[in-house]
């Protein structure tokens, strides 16, 4: 029994982690044999993972197949609102809480990551780590389970908005008044500079989708 527990929390991470990092993208298609080929683990543990991806809405049902879902406007406009709340409220407690060596590495963050500019989908992966940090540095264990939960969406979304041309500069440079503000213990600029944050990045991808609809 164990064994089926561990297996399946092993599928389902991987699939989700393949979702995650864009290897599965919306629209795709999910089999469970090829699951099972690429993850090296039996079927049952991949049925089971992707039954609960299904119930927890990162998969969908076209016909008798499950593919990753994508999210309308109307969603990722919601999912921003309150992404955008919880961000803030994250910042808010680092600020307060954050310990020296946790405001060090977000420092060390906004440094490296400005090496990565240019090429969007490695950002994009640094930009994940930030935020985590930022998250883990808030001292709040449910909010970090609810921001897990927002983030997890975020991979619904097809492409990133660090891939528009100068919004990488933007964005490591919102990432230093977020830690610069959170180095000071300022909790009320810290929640502003990244709900601020934040919301550049839903005006950018609105862009994104105005592009591709014209």
């Amino acid at each position: 029994m164990k064994e089926t527990r561990t297996g399946q929390k092993d599928a389902y991470e991987m699939i989700l982690e393949a979702i995650d990092t864009g290897l599965y993208r919306p629209g795709d298609r999910l089999v469970e044999s090829e699951l099972a080929e690429r993850f090296g683990v039996s079927r049952t543990p991949i049925r089971e993972a992707l039954q609960r991806l299904e119930t927890q809405s990162m998969l969908t049902r076209d016909g008798r197949s499950l593919i990753v879902a994508s999210l309308d406007h109307n969603q990722m406009a919601d999912l921003y609102v309150v992404r955008t709340e919880l961000e803030g409220l994250a910042a808010r407690l680092a600020a307060r809480h954050a310990t020296p060596e946790e405001a060090r590495v977000l420092r060390d963050m906004v440094e490296e990551d400005r090496g990565l500019i240019g090429n969007p989908e490695a950002l994009a992966r640094a930009n994940r780590r930030f935020h985590k940090q930022i998250h883990l540095a808030s001292h709040n264990r449910y909010l970090v389970q609810q921001l897990d939960l927002v983030h997890r969406s975020m991979a619904l979304l097809a492409t990133t908005s660090l891939a528009v041309d100068g919004r990488g500069a933007e964005a490591i440079a919102e990432h230093d008044a977020i830690v610069t503000a959170i180095e000071a213990g300022d909790g009320a600029t810290a929640h502003k500079a990244l709900s601020n944050h934040i919301s550049k990045a839903f005006v950018t991808r609105l862009k994104i989708d105005a592009t591709k609809d014209s």
